[in-house]
């Protein structure tokens, strides 16, 4: 019952995802953040297997840090989606990962960008994109009312129109999701819509 979805505006791009720990008819949590800040101008976001989707995240964030190390120069957005690709296509005959990946980024040459990766090593440059059965919602919404040339203000009322319509639509939809953002100025977290906060239990 994930929901992750993408779309590149002007000069920026914005990436949503639920926030939902979710096992079987369980939910084990209300605030799991499904968006990696890959470093300083990328941002990951995932959804697939709990365990294959951090694992394999953390990997590539570990592997793009290590190429900057080396070389002393980061990887462009392309180049990072095309690495993340290539281990996919890599692990699919061995042991593969369940995990799908929206990979947005910023780059002084290119400008803003957004890759849609799946499971099965597909890789495609997108103006917006999105996976899990909020897909269906979210990119219904957005070919409605996407535009390539939209302010920060218009994609986040975008976003707000699909969230409202993956919690109205969904028969168990995801309360929580969390936004954040990437352009030049780098990636962060731009903000939260809750609906429903964790409550701790008292101990007895």
């Amino acid at each position: 019952m994930e929901c992750v979805f993408g779309l590149v505006g002007n000069g920026f791009v914005i990436v949503a995802a639920d926030t939902s720990a979710v096992h079987s008819i369980l939910l084990h949590k209300n605030n799991e953040d499904k968006i990696m800040v890959l470093d300083s101008h990328k941002l990951v976001a995932a959804s697939g297997e709990p365990g294959d989707r951090v694992q394999f995240t953390e990997y590539v964030q570990k592997n793009v840090s290590l190429y900057k190390f080396r070389n002393g120069i980061p990887l462009t957005t392309t180049a990072a989606a095309n690495f993340t690709r290539g281990e996919l296509a890599t692990a699919l005959r061995k042991n593969p990962y369940s995990v799908n990946i929206l990979m947005a980024g910023y780059d002084n040459e290119s400008g803003a960008s957004l890759y849609y990766i799946d499971y099965i090593a597909t890789l495609h440059k997108v103006d917006k994109g999105a996976f899990g059965y909020g897909s269906y919602f979210s990119l219904s919404t957005m070919d409605r009312h996407y535009r390539s040339d939209m302010s920060v203000e218009e994609a986040i009322e975008l976003v707000d129109k699909c969230i409202l319509e993956i919690r109205s639509r969904l028969v168990v939809a995801p309360p929580n999701f969390v936004i954040k953002i990437v352009d030049k100025d780098g990636a962060r977290d731009y903000a939260w819509r809750q609906s429903v906060k964790d409550v701790t239990t008292a101990a007895v």
